[in-house]
């Protein structure tokens, strides 16, 4: 793909500081009325919001912050332990309602569109693929975004990311699956909350915050990929 990208400067970003090493990719829905409410209040100074790109439902590419500086997309968040997420990360907003207002299948040319985007940035960033992530992912009480629908999937099939297969071991006590959840990197200060944060990105078809057996499964899976 030959990725084109439109300029549209938001004022609402600072600097790295010292320690600017990019090694986090983080997806987000817009989760607003339409891509221009949207735009406008990631580009209005007022809100303290931003995100370095932005991916319309046609599929189109805006750079709203340059990748040098820090952009305030993900808030309260935490990863790895880490909770210095916008620090250490790139963050692009895809076009989409949201759960708030008429949650849909995001585009296959929006899709197409970030897989472009997001191998652009990985020839760019020294960016472990355990580090792209979901905004629900790193905020789990707080988001949804990118949600169910979201092809994390296609995305892996393209090297972006990962996903795991179902593991032949069943392992569904809680205290094992907090520890998989751990490993992989989620913040358990809130427990259904971030194993529906889990299934919103590795199994969207049972977004539940309990533990069942294809979860189960798949958490082991992916927790045996990170340890590899």
């Amino acid at each position: 793909m030959s990725l084109t990208l439109t300029q549209h400067p938001s004022p609402n970003f600072d600097e790295r500081g010292e320690d600017g090493a990019i090694d986090m990719l983080v997806f987000h829905y817009t989760g607003m009325e339409s891509a221009a409410v949207a735009l406008a209040r990631l580009s209005d100074k007022s809100t303290e919001v931003s995100a370095h790109y932005f991916i319309d439902e046609d599929g189109t590419v805006l750079q709203l912050v340059d990748e040098r500086h820090r952009a305030w997309h993900a808030g309260v968040a935490n990863w790895r332990g880490n909770s210095n997420i916008n620090q250490r990360s790139i963050g692009i907003e895809i076009v989409n309602p949201g759960h708030e207002f008429g949650y849909r299948a995001f585009s296959d040319a929006q899709m197409t569109a970030v897989i472009g985007l997001s191998k652009d940035i990985l020839g760019r960033h020294s960016i472990p693929a355990r580090n792209i992530v979901g905004h629900s992912d790193v905020a789990p009480t707080r988001k949804t975004d990118p949600g169910e629908l979201f092809d994390w999937q296609r995305l892996a099939g393209h090297g972006i990311g990962l996903w795991p297969e179902e593991s032949g071991v069943l392992e569904m006590e809680k205290d094992v699956v907090a520890g998989h959840l751990k490993t992989i990197g989620y913040d358990l200060s809130d427990f259904p909350k971030t194993l529906r944060a889990f299934q919103r990105h590795y199994r969207g078809d049972r977004v539940t915050g309990r533990i069942d057996a294809g979860t189960a499964r798949r958490l082991t899976g992916l927790a045996g990929m990170v340890h590899s």
